[in-house]
């Protein structure tokens, strides 16, 4: 079961840049859980985040597998990410663009971090099924 981040926690960027390669090749499902959790902005300033994957942590795809819609304010952000139907992908990282306007400081300023969780087959499997009436 893979646990981990592809953005640190605590992480404070004032520019675009990008995570380090986290290796998912040994994952048993290849459903993931992605949780971009922003902790920190100044007003005025904008987020953006992408997850690139890689068949050998070198080499990137141009276009993400997926992006995060941009973000302008604290707050946690859940996205699923489905890699069953690609398994050449064995690499994720996740790359920032941030954008600030406005008076003063034209610096922008985000703390943030992306967790990353395998989500196991009966927990799917369980969201998915029917539902009585009444629960």
């Amino acid at each position: 079961m893979i646990e981990t981040y592809l953005v640190p926690q605590g992480t404070t960027v004032t520019a675009k840049g990008e995570g380090a390669p986290v290796d998912i090749s040994a994952a048993g499902h290849r459903v993931f859980l992605l949780s971009l959790v922003i902790t920190r902005v100044v007003e005025q300033e904008a987020l953006d985040v992408a997850v690139q994957g890689s068949a050998n942590g070198t080499d990137w795809s141009d276009k993400a597998l997926l992006s995060f819609s941009q973000k302008f304010y604290t707050g946690e952000h859940p996205l699923l990410l489905d890699l069953t139907g690609d398994r050449e992908v064995k690499f994720l990282r996740a790359r920032w663009e941030v954008n600030r306007w406005g008076r003063g400081d034209t610096q922008p300023s985000f703390e943030f971090h992306v967790a990353l969780r395998e989500v196991p087959p009966d927990v799917l499997a369980e969201a998915s099924a029917p539902r009585k009436p009444g629960r």
